[in-house]
């Protein structure tokens, strides 16, 4: 059987197409020669496969140049004379090409491929025309004149901005404040945040000054004669509240036995409530913790402090004035300590003293044993001081662990007692002892009671108290009789002290007390000036951010129980807490003042103050910084 094959042919310039064409009889390749296709038979196999693979090769050149195919797919190139000609005018410029751009000896580029049109861009896409080319311009171009009025207003804006922006950020802040009264209510920022940064002012949230509080009660007169404005109060009239730990912002009850004045009872928060616009402190006769008794106490520690001003709460009494051995108490304490954690009042309750002197020794007793007056100087003529010495005295020794502001400043946790309740049993009549506990001690403990330096305001009413300290603290304290009817929530009487101080002038510095509303005694800093016999020197009137405690206790350490006659349930109530401060007084409500801060020292001592079983600042990890007079540095 015979075959027809078709001879292998060169490749010309529309041999192959993508897509069928319209045959044409006559086609040019290379030049002038021409051919027609015409079956061939070529017997030769080796002649037939050499003219295969030149015919393909042939084909992938022509592919690879673009002859083949060009014409077709989505790079192909269709020129329209009438298009190219109309919008753009034959370039993709307006305008024909400047004499920069368009160089004479250029020639256009040779087209590998039918697909690239000739002129996309104005000759080459990479030259720059005449504003943007900076080879064009020589160095006479540039021109500078002082007289420039452009130049100045230029230069005018600029400095008309950057003062602006100075006096936005840096001087309005320093106008404002001298400009502007600041305000009696202890708030700032969106919404208002009290001093300690705690309790914002918002819809439906506690604000710093009770919204219950009579307008009768934003501003008092003080015994100085100044006005003292509201900056706290806290009217106990919604009932039920909670003060576990992390329910009320400004009171927290404690969980703990209170064993340094020998306490029978153990403090539980469950026994604090508010009832009939009241806070109401049960005391139980129960077994609690192998104690007999349970009862209640909280404090604001380190969430709501003052300092300077006056503190104010009513109260009614638990028990009777005839029945001895209750110990209902509204005091504060200086923030460094916290009332019941041991570990954080170790070498810091009750000082008040700001001298590096023998008074900051542990039993305020040098090495060689003076003075005479530190080992027999109590009443009794025994040793006059068991303190272990003043941990944040002002013999601190520079780089070590003080709250500062420097380790030069004396710094302690002073007491100041708005009331501790007891019966006067010589005549079964209801008395509160007010008192400053302090340290260092004077000798006997016996501070100037004399006038002008203390006053006694009313002597039918008030008395120096007979007890006036021991090994561990001294007391400066007056007692004053009270109203009998203001027992078990039938009477209420307003309670009270007004504090000042002025590191700055320290001799202006004092405490007055008040009882039902009236004065009772009032203390200077004469009254605890230096004991040339004990060798101590001045203790101050209170520098430190007080918290309030109030708690309802029973210890035969404050006064003998009368067991027979004592009845439980017992119940203390308090009707309002408020506290008042001079107008324009600064940094007042704050738990950090600048001058006296303790956050820092207390986040860096946390474990001391949230752990109640630590007795001492040792077991706490700590140790007392070394005093530069009695150790050496």
């Amino acid at each position: 059987m015979s075959h027809t094959r078709r001879a292998p042919y060169q490749a010309g310039t529309q041999e192959y197409a993508a897509v069928p064409q319209s045959p044409t009889k006559n086609m040019s390749v290379s030049g002038s020669r021409q051919y027609t296709r015409a079956p061939t038979r070529n017997t030769s196999v080796s002649s037939n496969h050499q003219n295969l693979q030149a015919g393909r090769g042939a084909i992938a050149a022509g592919v690879a140049s673009g002859a083949i195919g060009g014409g077709y797919g989505p790079y192909s190139y269709h020129p329209d004379n009438g298009r190219d000609a109309g919008v753009y005018n034959g370039t993709r410029f307006s305008s024909t090409p400047s004499e920069q751009s368009a160089l004479p000896s250029e020639k256009p580029p040779v087209q590998n491929t039918s697909t690239v049109p000739q002129y996309l861009w104005d000759k080459d896409p990479d030259l720059d025309d005449a504003l943007h080319n900076p080879e064009i311009h020589g160095l006479d171009d540039i021109s500078f004149t002082i007289f420039s009025l452009r130049g100045w207003l230029n230069a005018s804006a600029l400095i008309i901005l950057i003062v602006g922006l100075i006096t936005l950020f840096a001087g309005f802040p320093v106008i404002y404040h001298y400009t502007h009264q600041t305000s009696s209510r202890p708030g700032f920022n969106l919404g208002g945040i009290n001093g300690t940064g705690q309790i914002p002012v918002l819809p439906g949230m506690p604000k710093l000054i009770d919204a219950e509080t009579p307008d009768s009660a934003l501003t008092r007169v003080g015994s100085d004669g100044k006005k003292y404005n509201l900056v706290f109060s806290d009217e106990f009239n919604t009932d039920g509240r909670s003060f576990y730990p992390g329910d009320d912002p400004f009171w927290e009850a404690v969980d703990l036995h209170y064993w340094p004045t020998g306490d029978l009872e153990w403090y539980s928060p469950d026994a604090l409530t508010t009832q009939n616009g009241k806070l109401v402190i049960t005391l139980t006769e129960e077994t609690f913790h192998d104690l007999n008794f349970k009862s209640g106490m909280m404090q604001s520690w380190n969430k709501l402090c003052f300092n300077t001003g006056y503190v104010e709460v009513s109260v009614s009494l638990p028990g009777s004035a005839q029945v001895p051995g209750l110990w209902p108490g509204a005091w504060s304490m200086g923030n460094l300590g916290r009332a019941g954690y041991g570990a954080t009042t170790e070498g810091m309750w009750p000082y008040s003293y700001d001298s590096c002197d023998l008074g900051t020794f542990p039993n305020q007793t040098a090495h060689d044993g003076t003075p005479a007056a530190a080992a027999t100087g109590s009443p009794e003529g025994g040793p006059l001081s068991f303190l272990p010495g003043q941990r944040l005295s002002a013999c601190t020794c520079p780089g070590s662990d003080h709250p500062g502001p420097s380790v030069s400043d004396g710094r302690g946790v002073p007491e100041i007692d708005i009331l501790e309740a007891q019966v006067d049993v010589s005549v079964f009549r209801g008395q509160v002892s007010q008192s400053f506990q302090c340290a260092p001690y004077n000798f006997q403990y016996q501070f100037n009671n004399a006038s002008p330096a203390t006053t006694i305001s009313n002597p039918d009413i008030t008395s120096f108290n007979s007890y006036k300290g021991g090994v561990f603290q001294q007391a400066v304290s007056a007692v004053s009789y009270v109203d009998s009817a203001n027992y078990n929530d039938s009477g209420y009487a307003a309670y009270g002290y007004e504090w000042y101080f002025d590191k700055k002038q320290r001799q202006n510095g004092y405490i007055t007390w008040y009882s039902g509303g009236s004065e009772t005694w009032t203390i200077t800093s004469a009254t605890i000036g230096a004991d040339p016999i004990s060798q101590v020197s001045n203790r101050l009137i209170p520098e430190e951010p007080m918290y309030l405690v109030l708690n309802l206790g029973i210890s035969p350490g404050f006064q003998r129980q009368d067991w027979k006659h004592l009845q439980f349930p017992s119940k203390m109530y308090v009707d309002y807490v408020r506290v008042y401060q001079r107008e324009g007084t600064k940094n007042g409500i704050t738990c950090d003042p600048p001058d006296h801060p303790t956050s820092t020292y207390i986040q860096k001592h946390i474990q001391a103050y949230s752990n109640p079983n630590l007795t001492t600042w040792a077991q706490a990890g700590n140790f007392f910084p070394r005093n530069s007079l009695f150790n050496g540095c």
